[in-house]
């Protein structure tokens, strides 16, 4: 307590760092302000993110680990007639990545399930529903073969 006293007269008379002046400050802890919304994007889904055009593919993100495929398409089909959905894993260790794919039939069934999911608990985590953006366009692979130099790793053209 007296250490406590002796910051606090220290601090009173202008000598005390900007740390332990935050530290001994009468603050709340909880004086977070998050930054206004209109800074953040555009007020929808992912902050910063513009929005993709309306589709029938869902892209699904914040699923917990452990939730398959089929329970996935279990809390989306209360919403439309689900085509397809996957939980997306990884190739070699086959665990989750934590994100999916939800196609519905028609897009207003989709719609449904967006704004129904969007932000709703899944497997107790909170899941995040928005409309699939279209794969981007890839360019074939190079031939791995040549070099910069036109030369091959073996030294023949």
């Amino acid at each position: 307590m007296a250490l406590r006293a002796a910051a606090m007269r220290s601090m009173v008379a202008g000598a005390a760092p900007p740390g332990l002046r935050r530290l001994c400050s009468k603050a709340s802890a909880n004086s977070f302000m998050p930054p206004p919304i209109a800074a953040m994007g555009n007020g929808e889904g992912t902050p910063g993110r513009e929005q993709a055009p309306p589709s029938t593919n869902l892209f699904v993100s914040g699923l917990n680990k452990r939730t398959p495929s089929e329970k996935l398409r279990e809390a989306f089909s209360e919403f439309g007639r689900v085509v397809d959905a996957r939980v997306v894993t990884d190739r070699v260790s086959g665990y989750s990545k934590g994100f999916g794919f939800v196609r519905y039939a028609t897009i207003e069934e989709a719609e449904k399930g967006r704004v129904g999911m969007d932000g709703k608990f899944l497997d107790g985590w909170v899941i995040f529903a928005e409309y699939a953006r279209p794969r981007p366009e890839r360019t074939p692979p190079q031939n791995m073969m040549s070099n910069s130099n036109g030369y091959n790793s073996y030294g023949r053209e």
